[in-house]
């Protein structure tokens, strides 16, 4: 090994350790909570900087010394995106960050159904696209460093910078399941790389400027004097290319995953949107420059690619040649630490987890660690990708038809736009248009451009570039429908993607979108209104225990239990089981998405809650869809009016039928959980104090007590169930009896007092109370005691207070509890007299029957309750029976 070799090799070593150093100090950061500076707007915007490759780096020289300042159109596309189409991308992150979209086939399954067939594809297609353009970044580090040594060839250097790149990515990309989450060290590490190529790249520059030309001056008339200099536009290229470019920014599976995935604040973007067109106009300033030098000084046949290396060397500047090497390694590091974390999060996610979920024949909540499957999953993926890579890199050779894969790979990639564009602003677009339009555009590519650049007789018989298929001319890959003379670039470009868009489109207009696809199109389309929408799941009572093992398979124990914690606690329910209501599914199947992919999610969540709930504004919706289309085409018939008054109708009574079964479902899983939730704990702590054989007499003893108050909580639940079970069916026997308000409340208060002492504060007014009743005393005392016990429950204010008064109103005597707490929501008063119901955010001690059966008292001993709203405090009015209530007969 001579000593360039040597120095290479060490430039290398240093370059590595010091990304190593700063992704540790990142990720270290992070967990401590230091993540202002990680996830500053410049750190985001150097994140972007992966968009610039080796091929960039290297090939933008060469790219302008053939073509002359045609290079320009792989910089204008994506600048042209952030300067003029910034508020497009902040809805894509919107998008994403409120679906937990981890990748462009995550973003499109999500649109379309949860289709796992269409993120398939997807993920296929870019494997395909991207796996020889990671082959394209392996040969340029070969290249560059063989260059540097005088040698021919250096096959193995691929090897090594393959495998230190899977380490990298292995040890700081696939740590967390949540592919969502940031990967701060990744990040950090590219924006430093970032800054590398661009003053590797600027120094090398100012070299050919100042250094070779004598200025500025000097240099312009060198390029006045060069072929570049006399170049000519293609529009056609010139359009084509920057189309293409633009879409790429958008849909290469890296840039997708710093563009969205990685976006921590959608405001970054509108730094990003002048700061990175900068950035590239600061990589592309001296491109001209030394392709011009590299002409001039080099000998014919020098490989222009290669002028940012071999020039500073030429003149003996090896520390310039040095850095503008490792200016081209960290292009290329960059691109395929991400590129391969992008794919593998695809991989796994799309191919890996539906595969093993249909092994899984009992279900979502099979037995077994799903965390390590994916992880591992995830892991392989990654090592086979970059393998994949560097294996087509050793059969190519290095060939012609490998330099020119940036701009194939480009045109692969950029079949993804139109479905994507589709699905963020067209609500008509269907899953069958995304999928027509992804198969015709990627199959016209694959035989319109990757297949040709092998060259005529490489994949495709010589005899179908001059004939066609079978002697049909009109099928020849470079002059389809018998088009000729147009640049084979642009040929490819414009065929795939108009077919691709035609496709897409005319197959949505024809196909109706199923429900779960309409509700995808509403939250992608409407993301600000449909943030707030209720989700569209229901499950059967009782899946809350299956739903946490599921998710502490996928999630981990910690992280699902306090998951579901703190969704029982926002629900103001007790213990760690919150009710599987819509919204709560809704939210646990993002969480899995982030981990799993949308798709995968959505059928672990199917097989759990049993199928997914429309809403009713999506119902009317796709029924007013349906009514403008039958108007459409029968508008010439007598009986139009007759048929939408029909309609609306039924519509009606559907609405009503979906508003009965939901209070139906919304009783029986409350009663459910009320029960299920004491019987749980019983079970839990029973089964401990039968089989821990070491436990101490203070555990047992406070083991048997929680069991002892959780089967009172039982008791009292069933006693108040049936009691609201006899008041409402009519079965009761009143005991009449004559007695004294003042006695009936003193009865009351005493048992509050003695249930639940607290810090609230009861005032009467005992002159007041000297009213005779003839009554059942027991009910109404019944009635008192609840009135006084909410009040302790529930009364937020820092001097808790009830005031009792009796007021001799025109209808009779009435008795007010009025408190000094919170008031009840005006939103909530017509709910509080109902089964469940609880108003209060903390209130989580009652199964909310209370007030249910004090209405149901008072209604049979001949009074009344109600709830009399105040601007300060909460008033509950109970009117004392005038005549002798009639029990059931």
């Amino acid at each position: 090994m001579n000593g360039a070799a040597q120095l290479l090799i060490g430039a290398c070593l240093a370059d590595v350790l010091l990304l190593f150093a700063v992704a540790f100090a990142a990720e270290r950061a992070a967990a401590r909570g230091q993540v202002a500076w990680l996830r500053a707007p410049l750190i985001y915007t150097l994140s972007l900087s992966i968009y610039c490759t080796a091929w960039t780096f290297y090939g933008a020289v060469g790219y302008a010394a053939r073509s002359g300042m045609e290079f320009v159109t792989i910089y204008l596309g994506p600048s042209l995106v952030m300067i003029g189409w910034w508020w497009g991308l902040r809805k894509l992150v919107r998008v994403a960050r409120a679906q937990r979209v981890t990748s462009v086939a995550d973003l499109l399954s999500a649109r379309f159904g949860k289709s796992n067939a269409l993120a398939l594809m997807v993920t296929v297609m870019a494997v395909i696209g991207v796996t020889p353009y990671i082959a394209l970044q392996l040969q340029s580090v070969s290249e560059s460093f063989a260059i540097f040594t005088g040698a021919t060839s250096q096959p193995g250097s691929g090897f090594w910078v393959a495998l230190g790149l899977a380490i990298f990515t292995l040890l700081f990309g696939t740590r967390n399941l949540n592919a969502n989450e940031r990967h701060d060290g990744i990040v950090m590490a590219i924006a430093v790389e970032a800054v590398v190529k661009l003053l590797a790249l600027l120094a090398v520059g100012a070299f050919v400027v100042w250094g070779l030309s004598g200025g500025i001056g000097p240099m312009l008339e060198r390029i006045d004097a060069s072929p570049i200099g006399t170049w000519s536009m293609d529009r056609s290229r010139w359009a084509a290319l920057t189309l293409v470019s633009a879409a790429a920014f958008l849909c290469l599976p890296r840039m997708f995953q710093v563009l969205v995935v990685e976006n921590e604040d959608e405001r970054h973007i509108r730094f990003a949107a002048w700061a990175f067109p900068i950035y590239l106009a600061l990589m592309s300033l001296f491109v001209v420059p030394i392709a011009v030098v590299g002409l001039d000084l080099l000998p014919a046949g020098a490989n222009p690619d290669l002028f940012v290396l071999s020039v500073p060397l030429a003149e003996g500047q090896t520390g310039l040649a040095v850095l503008s090497f490792l200016g081209g390694f960290s292009s290329a590091t960059s691109m395929v630490i991400v590129a391969t974390l992008a794919l593998s999060t695809m991989v796994s996610n799309h191919v890996v987890m539906p595969i093993w979920l249909s092994t899984q024949t009992e279900g979502a909540s099979q037995s077994g660690d799903v965390r390590n499957v994916v992880i591992l999953a995830r892991r392989l993926s990654v090592l086979c990708i970059i393998g994949l890579g560097y294996l087509y890199y050793r059969i190519s050779g290095g060939s012609a038809a490998l330099a020119a894969i940036g701009l194939i790979s480009f045109a692969g990639v950029a079949q993804f736009l139109p479905a994507m564009m589709g699905g963020l602003f067209w609500r008509g677009a269907t899953r069958l248009g995304a999928l027509a339009g992804l198969t015709c555009g990627f199959a016209l590519w694959t035989y319109c451009s990757l297949l040709p650049s092998f060259g005529p007789g490489g994949v495709l018989p010589v005899a179908w570039f001059a004939e066609g298929p079978a002697g049909l001319g009109w099928l020849r890959p470079t002059a389809l429908f018998g088009i000729e003379g147009v640049d084979p670039t642009v040929h490819a470009i414009v065929w795939s993607l108009s077919f691709n868009v035609l496709a897409f489109v005319a197959v949505s207009l024809v196909t109706f979108p199923r429900p779960l696809e309409r509700l995808g199109g509403a939250q992608f389309v409407n993301v600000e209104e449909e943030a707030q929408r209720g989700p569209g799941w229901r499950a059967p009572a009782g899946t809350a225990d299956d739903l946490m093992i599921m998710a502490q398979r996928i999630l981990g124990a910690a992280e699902a239990q306090a998951l579901f914690r703190d969704a029982a606690r926002a629900q103001g329910l007790p213990g760690h089981l919150p009710e599987p209501d819509p919204r709560f599914l809704a939210r646990l199947e993002r969480e899995l998405a982030a981990s799993v992919g949308a798709a995968t999610a959505h059928a672990m969540m199917g097989q759990m809650a049993g199928g997914a709930a429309v809403s009713v504004e999506d119902l009317l919706a796709v029924a007013d869809e349906s009514a403008q289309l039958l108007e459409t085409t029968t508008q010439l018939e007598a009986k139009s009016a007759e048929l939408t008054r029909t309609a609306a109708q039924l519509r009606d009574a559907n609405a009503k039928l979906t508003q009965l079964s939901a209070q139906k479902d919304a009783f029986l899983s409350q009663v459910s959980h009320e029960l299920r939730t004491p019987m749980t704990s019983i079970r839990s702590f029973s089964e401990i104090l039968r089989d821990e054989a070491s436990l101490t007499a203070a555990e047992k003893t406070k083991y048997a007590s929680i069991i002892h108050t959780e089967a009172i909580r039982l008791t009292r639940l069933l006693d108040d169930l049936l009691d609201l079970s006899v008041l409402e069916n009519g079965q009761v026997s009143l005991n009449i009896a004559d007695g004294r308000l003042g006695d009936v409340l003193d009865a009351a208060v005493t048992t509050a007092e003695a249930g639940t002492p607290g810090p609230l504060t009861i005032r009467r007014r005992r002159v007041e109370e000297g009213v005779d009743l003839c009554t059942d005393l027991d009910r109404l005392g019944q009635v008192f005691l609840n009135l006084i016990t909410n009040a302790q429950k529930y009364c937020d204010a820092p001097a808790p207070a009830l005031e009792i008064r009796v007021v001799h109103g025109p209808h009779g005597d009435e008795v007010h509890f009025a408190d000094n707490g919170t008031p009840i929501p005006p939103a909530a008063h017509g709910a509080i007299f109902e089964k469940f119901a609880r108003i209060e955010p903390s209130g989580g001690q009652g199964a909310g029957l209370g007030l249910a059966i004090c209405r149901e008292i008072m209604g049979r001993l001949g009074g009344d309750i109600t709830y009399l709203p105040g601007p300060s405090g909460n008033r509950f009015v109970v009117r004392l029976p005038q005549a002798r209530a009639l029990a059931a007969q």
